[in-house]
Formats: C-alpha cells, structure tokens, sequence
C-alpha cells in the first residue's frame, strides 16, 4: 500500500485510513456531511495525490492524444484544460481523464489512479508516432482546494490572479513560496475552487500554507467519501461505477466530450451509437420516498421485472434526499419517468431528472 507525501498528516488528523487504488487514503476526518457542506459553503482541502499524471512531449503529442482520445484536442491552447476519455476497442471507455495543454509540443494527461497502469500500457501501445511519455505519478501530490471561497482564502500565497482564472484553465507559477507549481481552476465537486499540482517535497509545507491562510474561512481536511457525495449531486461520472470497459460514451452521457470531426480509437462504431440511438441510458434519478439507493441495487418497473442497476446512490447531504445513477432501457429514461428501487426486496419509488441534482 503506498503512501502520499502527507499520509501521516492525514493520519496525525484523525482521518479514517482506507485502501483505496493502491493507496491510504483518508475517507473522512469529522464526518461525510460536515466535510460536504464545508465544500459547498466555504473551503474543504482533499489530498488526491494517488491520481497519475503522465506527461507527452514531441511534435507529434497531439496527434497521439487527437488518436486516442474523444474530445478535439486541437481547440485547446497554452493554459487550457479539456475533459475527455479514452475509447476501447469494443465501444466501451479505458478511462476518462483530463488534458492538459502546457506547450504546443507538451501535454499533461491526468488519470484515474485505479486505471494507471492499464492507461499507461494503452497509450504505450497506440504510440508509433515517437512522443516522449513520461509517467511522474509518482513523483507528484495534488491537493484539491476546492468550495466557494478557495481563491479569496489562497489569493495570498500567488501572484497569479485566481479570481481572474476560467474554468478549465490552468497557470504555471510560484505558489506559497514554491516555483512551477501547476494551479487549475478544476475540481470533481461542482462547488469551484483550485487543483495544485506539486512535487511531493513541497506538500507537506503547501498543505500546512493552505490551511494557515484558510483558517479565517473555516476551512476543513475533507476525504473521499464527501469527495464521492459531492460529485454525485453534480451528476459527474465516476469510473469503475457509472463508466467502464462495457459503456459507450453516448450512452453514459459523455456526447458533449465525444467529437467525429476527426477519428479516434474505434469512432465509427461509437458514431452508429450516436446516430442509431443505443438500448440503454445513464439517468439519474431523485427517491419519491425516504431512503437511500447504493451501487448494485437493482432497478426494476412497476411489475417488479429487473431492468437496469444503481451505479452510484447516496443520500444527499445538501438536499437530504436518496439520489442516484443508473442505466435503464432508453424507453424508461425520458425525464419524471418512475422506476424503483429494489431496497432490502422492497421496490420504492423513484423519479427520473435531469441533472445536476445540486443547482448551487
């Protein structure tokens, strides 16, 4: 099980320490709900060091990634963020990821960490155009500062201009003292704020910044667990749980990162998905009744006949009621369409919506 560079922090903290990608991670530290709502009212700090972050560098690094990925690359420019995912050659998804553009020639890829090593080895095998790969997962932490008042709290430890920043941009600059520090107006919480990429010699001093500067605000030490609620009520897809090797991205929803202005791994067979329609749909869904659907439970129609499974569910601390995910025959996923939820072999209703599932 490796360690972060602030495990022992974490630790020192209280944090409840659970294997999680091959890693110890904090799930939590004073509970779900209390982290959650310090995100979405002011600042909570998630260590998410264990992410992979592999570099490309070359003349042909966008062609490789424009090969590889969904989304078009080429609309990106220096300081420019894209999501996007990585298409198998079944019709399903390797991963979803995030593309950095740091120089025409050089991009930062950031994977999931349960998927590193199939994501490296996947790239590896799709590069016959002599791009310089470079995995630094290792060597890097990522501290997530994310909530509402993250760049008026973190303002002071730059001199770039964080209020200034767009969504999905990014600047390479001096932060709390150290130099290249990687600062990204990204976040899996939908509550805004800042994604710091650093060498795992400056995270210790960088954490210990943060919540010097974030104290007036209230800031928290926020794990995984609230990390999983708050991407939930945003309606974000989690791998391993809404998206897999089995899923298109049509059906999941990810259209909007799925370009066939040119051609990628396996785009025509994925375009039919998009012109022909597919069986099955993502929803998501709000429970009719107190209760709280999770990952596995089976969904099924009004007779009781299994027609799709939860993905991801929670009870969501900002709106106080049972939310989920899941994939339905696309004749039962048009919006205020009642499925339900087997709970403990009872079958309770539910309403399909659109997302988000938080407005902000």
């Amino acid at each position: 099980m490796k360690n972060t560079a602030i495990s022992h922090i974490h630790e020192a903290l209280g944090a409840k320490m659970v294997p999680f990608a091959g890693y110890n991670m904090p799930v939590q530290y004073e509970g779900v709900n209390a982290e959650h709502m310090a995100v979405r009212n002011s600042i909570g700090v998630f260590d998410v060091s264990h992410m992979g972050e592999f570099h490309l560098k070359g003349k042909n690094a966008l062609a490789l990634i424009q090969k590889l990925t969904s989304n078009d690359a080429s609309k990106l420019f220096d300081g420019k963020v894209q999501y996007s995912c990585l298409p198998n050659n079944e019709g399903g998804i390797v991963d979803d990821l995030l593309v950095y553009r740091i120089h025409e020639d050089e991009y930062m890829l950031v994977v999931n960490a349960s998927n590193m090593e199939k994501d490296w080895n996947w790239i590896s095998a799709h590069n016959d155009l002599d791009v310089q790969m470079t995995n630094q997962s290792d060597d890097m932490s990522l501290l997530a500062v994310q909530g509402p008042n993250a760049a008026q709290a973190l303002q002071s430890l730059t001199d770039i201009d964080l209020n200034s920043m767009e969504y999905y941009s990014f600047k390479i600059g001096t932060f709390a003292g150290f130099e290249n520090i990687i600062i990204s107006a990204t976040g899996y919480t939908g509550s805004g704020g800042f994604e710091i990429y650093m060498p795992n010699a400056a995270a210790e001093a960088i954490w210990n910044a943060i919540f010097k500067v974030g104290a007036p605000f209230d800031i928290k030490p926020t794990g995984l667990a609230c990390r999983d609620t708050l991407r939930l009520e945003m309606g974000f897809c989690l791998y391993g749980n809404d998206i897999d090797d089995t899923t298109s991205p049509i059906e999941a929803g990810l259209g909007w990162i799925t370009k066939f202005t040119k051609d990628f791994v396996n785009s025509e067979y994925i375009k039919s998905h998009k012109e022909n329609g597919t069986k099955r749909k993502l929803v998501a869904f709000e429970m009719l009744e107190r209760a709280i659907p999770r990952h596995e439970y089976p969904i099924v129609d009004a007779t009781g006949n299994i027609i799709g499974v939860v993905t991801s569910g929670t009870m969501s601390p900002s709106l106080n009621m049972g939310i989920g995910m899941g994939y339905v025959p696309i004749e039962m996923s048009k919006l205020d369409t009642v499925i339900y939820i087997q709970i403990r072999n009872k079958n309770i209703p539910a309403k399909v919506v659109k997302l988000p599932f938080y407005k902000g």
